[in-house]
């Protein structure tokens, strides 16, 4: 005999059930932000043309750039970040902070900028924050920030441009 156990019925089960529960959890959220009514509607194909590589990754398929890989995580001046995809104005550099996380975070957007919505992408709810012009990924929204918000609106410098003051 061998010292291994043979696993049971009911542990083949649970992993098995577990296993499943994966996908389901990770399709779950809110609407895509394709079938959402954004004011700025380009194709694929389109958004392809206008964007970079990097940009259209972010921006069209909710990607994340590796931290401390963008120059707005140091962008210092005062000015206004706005979406790189539509040039709607999403932060003013006066809510700008340093987070230490290697993306540029903000503890407020400016009025009417952004939208969001629940994504379950790496298996757990996290909250999107979305250009509300175009519905561009710009990241994600956290209550870990300073005050007067207590927010911490974590963003993918490739998502948006600075324009300096």
């Amino acid at each position: 005999m061998s010292d291994l156990k043979t696993p049971s019925r009911r542990s083949f089960i649970a992993w098995l059930s577990a296993g499943a529960a994966v996908p389901v959890l990770t399709a779950c959220g809110s609407a895509p932000a394709e079938a959402r009514n954004f004011p700025v509607k380009l194709t694929n194909a389109q958004w392809r043309g206008k964007l970079t590589k990097a940009e259209y990754y972010v921006l069209r398929e909710a990607g994340t750039e590796r931290p401390f890989s963008s120059p707005l995580d140091k962008e210092k001046r005062k000015g206004t970040f706005v979406c790189a995809g539509c040039k709607n104005r999403l932060y003013s550099s006066s809510t700008k902070y340093d987070s230490k996380t290697g993306w540029p975070s903000f503890w407020k957007p400016l009025p009417g900028a952004i939208v969001t919505q629940t994504d379950y992408k790496i298996g757990y709810p996290r909250t999107e924050v979305l250009c509300a012009d175009c519905g561009g990924h710009l990241g994600h929204v956290f209550s870990d920030g300073p005050k007067p918000t207590g927010k911490r609106y974590c963003m993918n410098g490739v998502a948006m441009d600075f324009i300096a003051a």
